[in-house]
């Protein structure tokens, strides 16, 4: 368990922090910037949650749990000192997922078009937090570039970011409330969305 006694240290304040294996690196490091991304969706889910409640609540509540898995995981480099015992995202977190997907999407009408972010604030929220959660996995994606990353990780980005479209329609009254994209529709400049 994490014991945090003080808040602020000082020792970033040359633009420089510690990963999880003590290892020092710059703060505009792709690495820092992957597990800063995966904290700022895990913020917006947060946002989410204000608008949830039940069923939903708790798999958003088991998904910032996993997002904090998750930057341990990028944390703490597999190469470094301590990367063989570090905490790490599983193929069993991907899996999960996928199986709440799959319930949800069981119960949505098929899309006639692309879904414009709102309907609901909680369906809203989703998609910031979608779309900041395709961020970190590029981001991801260019550090395993450079660096070895869990392939699990990278995976369960992926997989997040279909479930929170998945889980902002669901919230849009099972796509009902969902706003649908419809292309050109003011290019003439007569009509407005």
């Amino acid at each position: 368990m994490v014991k945090l006694t003080r808040i602020y240290t000082r020792g970033g304040d040359k633009g420089k922090t510690s990963l999880g294996d003590g290892s020092r690196v710059a703060k505009q490091s792709l690495r820092v910037e992957a597990y800063g991304t995966v904290d700022e969706a895990n913020a917006a889910i947060g946002l989410a949650r204000l608008h949830s409640a039940g069923d939903e609540d708790a798999m958003l509540a088991r998904i910032q749990n996993d997002l904090f898995d998750l930057g341990a995981d990028f944390c703490t480099p597999e190469g470094g000192s301590r990367g063989a015992g570090a905490l790490r995202i599983v193929a069993a977190q991907v899996k999960r997922l996928e199986s709440e997907i799959d319930a949800m999407n069981a119960e949505l009408a098929p899309l006639t078009s692309f879904v414009l972010p709102g309907g609901s604030p909680a369906s809203a929220y989703l998609h910031l937090a979608r779309t900041v959660t395709r961020r970190a996995e590029r981001l991801a994606c260019a550090l395993a570039v450079e660096e070895t990353v869990n392939p699990e990780a990278i995976k369960y980005l992926n997989r997040l970011s279909d479930h929170l479209f998945v889980l902002s329609r669901h919230l849009n009254d099972n796509g009902a409330r969902d706003v649908l994209w419809q292309p050109g529709l003011t290019r003439d400049g007569k009509q407005s969305a």
